[in-house]
């Protein structure tokens, strides 16, 4: 996500950063680019006539002149500019407390992703120990309640519907109801979207608010839209009122301009985004994390957290003594990259690191193909994968078959595992472990390379 963004961005920089001088021409330069990167990644003009306004001023003040370091002084000064216009802290939900039922809107037009965001969000709220309803509201769109039934199966939570029912407040009042009865906390309600802002949908929905008294009334923008979703949340908080705004396909997002400028053009924070098609792809929206990524220092916070969720510190722990004792075999590896595959794709985790964004090429994210090794791993026998050493020839032919692949992939798997093995014995010789995460594989693994 942010890949031009952040690329111009990190190049205008570049000639500021780390100078032990600069000049008020520098600084002008330097933020004419990034003028120009936020111009082309579809940043509302308005936000961008006040962010070069407050960067070149306080940047022309003896806080950078006369700082120890000015260039990076300069560079805290654009990181922090950037900050405040994604939104100041992480912005949570304000739910009552579990013994009170909650109620949430989502809101969105058709196609937006809300439907999918309403049960990544119950998903969510799962893990944090609530117990969620989602209410079918949606009476207009054609299947939204069947894709809303299988949603709520994917993730476990109850989903309360009414097939034929044609009055949303209807459908939502039976849905509190039944929500108090069987004690859930928090009623997510998918409400009707169109294709397009209408009086009709909106009286729908003032309807629908006035009945649930909400505590959420969350809009789903799709991200790639731009400056059409940030007009889209405006038109709704007028019509409506929101207390926050969820990005969907915010992976997809190469320009950034909707997160950009929802903050100062609407006033209502960014909550959520959505950063893939799996129901955990969802996460809380960090300004300070993710203006650290458009300026290329990596979100590492993000990153060891998705670890710490998708890795099994039993199963880490015990790989580790493998380690020690080089007993590792394709088993773990297997093991191994079905739980990087939870993380998230190459290159959001390329992102996350300092100094990786934009540097991981296509050709770089084929070699990492995980589904590909995954394959191959999987047409192997439990013998086989418990000792790498009897696979020959024919072994190879059978395997490539039966993973769709071919004997030189197959081969070229094996000798990286024979890499990987040799690399964490010369490791553990020197009184360490492989990898910065527990249980990890080396950097070389991971990215398939000899």
């Amino acid at each position: 996500m942010f890949d031009n963004l952040t690329l111009k961005v990190q190049d205008a920089l570049r000639f500021v950063a780390g100078k032990s001088r600069i000049s008020e021409k520098n600084i002008e330069d330097a933020v004419d680019a990034i003028k120009i990167a936020l111009l082309e990644a579809d940043v509302n003009v308005r936000v961008v006539r006040r962010f070069v306004n407050s960067t070149i001023e306080e940047a022309r003040g003896e806080k950078v002149f006369r700082s120890v370091d000015p260039g990076q002084q300069f560079v805290k000064i654009v990181h922090d500019r950037i900050k405040s216009y994604l939104g100041g802290g992480g912005e949570g939900l304000a739910l009552k407390n579990t013994d009170q039922v909650s109620v949430i809107l989502m809101l969105g037009l058709q196609g937006s992703g809300k439907t999918t965001s309403s049960a990544k969000l119950a998903l969510r709220l799962k893990k944090e120990g609530r117990k969620p309803l989602l209410a079918a509201c949606d009476l207009v769109r054609p299947a939204a309640l069947e894709q809303l039934a299988v949603l709520a199966s994917q993730v476990g939570v109850p989903v309360y519907r009414e097939d034929g029912e044609k009055d949303a407040v209807k459908v939502f009042t039976s849905a509190f109801l039944w929500a108090k009865k069987n004690l859930i906390d928090t009623v997510i309600v998918d409400t009707t979207g169109r294709l397009q802002v209408d009086d009709l949908m909106m009286e729908e929905l003032s309807r629908l608010k006035v009945a649930a008294k909400p505590d959420e009334l969350l809009l789903v923008a799709d991200s790639m839209t731009g400056q059409s979703a940030v007009d889209i949340a405006k038109t709704f908080d007028e019509k409506i009122g929101l207390t926050g705004v969820v990005l969907s396909k915010f992976d997809s997002d190469t320009r950034g301009g909707a997160a950009l400028s929802l903050k100062t053009v609407t006033g209502k924070p960014l909550k959520f985004v959505g950063t893939g098609e799996k129901p955990e792809d969802f996460e809380v929206f960090y300004p300070e994390r993710f203006a650290g990524r458009i300026l290329g220092m990596g979100d590492v916070v993000s990153l060891v957290e998705k670890a710490q969720e998708a890795i099994d510190q039993k199963e880490a722990a015990a790989l580790r003594q493998k380690i020690l004792k080089n007993n590792i075999t394709l088993e773990d590896m297997l093991a191994q990259l079905r739980a990087v595959k939870k993380i998230g794709s190459v290159r959001s985790m390329m992102e996350m690191i300092p100094g990786m964004a934009g540097q991981v090429s296509d050709d770089d994210i084929e070699k990492a193909n995980f589904r590909k090794q995954e394959a191959i791993l999987c047409s192997m026998t439990l013998k086989e994968r418990a000792n790498h050493l009897i696979i020959g020839p024919s072994r190879r032919s059978r395997i490539a078959r039966g993973s769709g692949t071919s004997v030189a992939e197959v081969a070229r798997l094996l000798k990286h595992f024979e890499k990987m093995r040799t690399l964490m014995k010369k490791m553990t010789k020197m009184g360490r472990t492989a990898g910065g995460m527990p249980g990890a594989l080396p950097p070389e693994m991971m990215r398939g390379r000899s």
